[in-house]
């Protein structure tokens, strides 16, 4: 199922993108009409996701129901006319990583070698592998998955407008996609951790790339460099993990005012998802509802192409098999 989040008279909704592509099914209105009551498990996406496989099955069941000939007007209603939320609006936490290799080489060289960054390519190419100084000085990103703690206030959904912060000057965005822990679970193998996987939605890390700079200059972390207002965008919803059965196989695309900028492969993921929860989990819990973003594909933002967003731009990510993550850029 591809599950949502909706706000519609002032309230949030849970809901479920109907095979039609266009109809969102209504979880807690369809089973009031067809069972006479809503389910315990139509209030959110993560009482959704607490609640189990019969609650996902009942759900399915309800998708159904709403796409025949006897469902009820009230059950269903055009995509069109409703807002997107992020699929959960307010995760217990969000961690976003550095997955893609090539994104890091690529982001160290822009923003640390600068001038060096041609010399540094060269003797890449001549000495072969990772025998350049940005490998060399990368040896922590091949010792385990990198991440931080994002905020998760403020996150918006496809379709919302994405403010550039008063502070910032050089905006940016990134292609990413995530993961949500539907199983809750600590020190989880490796071998384990996708069964804690409900599914995958895209994310869009938007960057307030001057202020980032002068943030990392204290080894701490990106700081207001991401952390504003609009900056964390997911959507349009969560895929669940049924309907990708090779989540390693997926072409990533970002379009700004219809113009390809980006193009990436889920299949280069240095670190997985499952290492990622191997290694997030180590004596601490995953909740349900957890936000495990992969970090930007290789050449997946503005900093790698030195081109920036500016108001009035439309930022669209796309994810083979989710979907289209589409933000408004504005003042």
């Amino acid at each position: 199922m591809k599950l949502l989040t909706f706000q519609r008279d002032g309230a949030e909704h849970l809901g479920a993108l109907a095979t039609d592509g266009h109809t969102v099914v209504a979880l807690a209105a369809a089973s009031r009409a067809r069972d006479g009551q809503p389910a315990r498990a139509t209030g959110s996406l993560v009482e959704l996701l607490q609640a189990g496989p019969a609650a996902f099955e009942h759900a399915a069941g309800l998708v159904e129901w709403a796409s025949g000939p006897d469902a009820a007007p009230e059950a269903t209603v055009p995509l069109a006319e409703i807002e997107l939320l992020a699929p959960i609006p307010r995760p217990p936490s969000l961690r976003d990583a550095m997955t893609f290799e090539t994104h890091v080489i690529n982001s160290f060289r822009k923003g640390t070698l600068a001038r060096l960054a041609p010399i540094d390519a060269l003797a890449e190419r001549v000495l072969g592998g990772r025998r350049s100084l940005t490998h060399l000085l990368m040896r922590g990103f091949y010792a385990q998955p990198p991440y931080y703690n994002a905020s998760t206030a403020g996150i918006v959904g496809s379709g919302a407008t994405v403010r550039i912060p008063r502070y910032c000057k050089v905006f940016d965005y990134e292609l990413e996609w995530a993961a949500v822990i539907g199983h809750e679970g600590a020190d989880i193998p490796t071998g384990e951790a996708l069964e804690h996987i409900a599914g995958y939605t895209i994310f869009n890390d938007f960057s307030a790339r001057d202020e980032q700079a002068r943030a990392m200059r204290s080894l701490l972390g990106p700081g207001k460099g991401k952390d504003f207002d609009t900056g964390n965008a997911l959507g349009p919803w969560l895929v669940t993990r049924d309907e990708i059965p090779e989540p390693y196989a997926l072409t990533m695309a970002a379009r700004v005012n219809g113009a390809e900028w980006s193009r990436g492969s889920t299949a280069d993921m240095h670190w997985t998802f499952e290492d990622l929860i191997a290694h997030v989990s180590r004596s601490e819990t995953l909740r349900v509802g957890d936000v495990i973003a992969s970090g930007t594909v290789g050449l997946g933002c503005g900093l790698e192409h030195g081109a920036f967003l500016k108001p009035g731009d439309v930022v669209e990510l796309e994810v083979e098999r989710i979907g289209v993550l589409r933000n408004l850029v504005a003042t």
